[in-house]
């Protein structure tokens, strides 16, 4: 490949240092490269159209997984491989670090790496459809009270949970919030997706695999104290206020991401790293 958009997250990446250099490299090996400098959580497919137009053959991202999973969203059904360069501190998806920035720039121009291909979801609420790349997190906003929420998978009732939230998410998503709440760890190669509730009011509570073709309604009840304010977050993004009656509606997107690969560690080898690192 020869031809590069580099997106950078300014708040990781001050003046534009890094983006700057991986360009000054591309261009002296005869590479095309453009940069863009995005907000966390104001990523949005038109500030990256024009590049993709000219025809970019792979995106750079500059920050950490956050950053990684906002491109992965807003380019959703774009046939373009992303590469992680962390910035940050734990990276799962963001795999290249500082030093090896070069030598990864090196090994893309020949085309030496590998591409995995990661399933999205998609969500339906109040009238706007998102996709996300991680996980779609229903959750209270407002005072701290129980909500009830109904889930239907394939139009049929699975399960009542008075909890603070639900988290859908995806494999890649299970070593994020879903980690946190209790979910289980998937090889993010792998098709399900997952369902864990938020600090359930119950005893017995479990998450729940579903197929990758399963159709799922989450229902918000609220309680019968008060009305409640509950809010739809795809990847972290901000949350879209739902009626306090709402419905979200999710299910496997169309599109997919192309995550490239540079290491030829295997998914379990870098998740004991990680874990023994934090």
């Amino acid at each position: 490949m020869n031809n590069f958009l580099v997106v950078s997250n300014s708040e990781k990446d001050a003046g534009n240092t890094v983006a700057r250099a991986i360009r000054e490299h591309l261009e002296k090996m005869r590479c095309k490269c453009e940069f863009v400098s995005v907000i966390p959580g104001h990523v949005t497919r038109d500030k990256l159209d024009k590049y993709i137009e000219d025809g970019a053959q792979c995106v750079l991202v500059l920050g950490g997984d956050g950053t990684l999973i906002q491109v992965a969203g807003a380019l959703c059904g774009i046939d373009i491989p992303l590469l992680g360069i962390n910035l940050g501190t734990l990276g799962y998806l963001a795999e290249v670090e500082c030093d090896q920035i070069v030598p990864t720039l090196d090994r893309l121009i020949k085309d030496d790496y590998d591409i995995e291909e990661r399933m999205m979801l998609n969500a339906t609420s109040e009238g706007i459809s998102r996709d996300a790349l991680n996980d779609i997190v229903i959750s209270r906003l407002g005072e701290v009270r129980v909500v009830r929420y109904r889930i239907y998978v394939n139009g049929r009732c699975l399960s009542t949970y008075n909890a603070d939230g639900i988290i859908i998410s995806t494999p890649t998503g299970s070593t994020g919030y879903n980690l946190s709440a209790g979910g289980p760890i998937v090889e993010p190669s792998a098709n399900i997706i997952l369902i864990t509730p938020i600090c359930p009011h119950t005893l017995n509570t479990r998450p729940v695999l579903l197929s990758p073709e399963d159709e799922i309604c989450v229902e918000v009840h609220g309680n019968k104290y008060s009305s409640q304010e509950i809010g739809v977050s795809c990847d972290g993004a901000k949350a879209v206020s739902l009626s306090s009656e709402g419905r979200v509606e999710i299910r496997r997107a169309e599109g997919v991401t192309k995550i490239i690969k540079m290491s030829r560690e295997g998914f379990l080898d870098v998740l004991g790293r990680k874990l023994r690192d934090v």
